[in-house]
């Protein structure tokens, strides 16, 4: 067995959930152990995108022993937008 844990954040709230899995599991099973997709319905494993310790990662990849899923949820303004939309600004 290996100890992991799944995070997912709002911007007002964070939960963190430590799972125990069989060694070979996927990042996708250890999400839905987590109960994660069952708390918050507006997360879609269709469309999901997540990584280990803030690198992205496929749903098929095993984890490991302290492994930390995050599950990231979409961008809500592209970052190259906004920047260039600040950067009008200025002048």
């Amino acid at each position: 067995m290996v100890e992991i844990e799944v995070a997912y954040a709002k911007p007002e709230q964070q939960v963190i959930v430590t799972v125990a899995m069989e060694e070979g599991a996927t990042v996708e099973a250890a999400i839905k152990a987590s109960g994660l997709l069952e708390l918050f319905p507006e997360i879609a494993l269709s469309e999901l995108n997540a990584g280990i310790f803030g690198v992205a990662c496929k749903l098929d990849q095993p984890v490991r022993e302290a492994d930390r899923i995050e599950i990231y949820r979409p961008l809500v303004h592209d970052p190259k937008e906004a920047r260039r939309q600040r950067a009008l600004k200025r002048f």
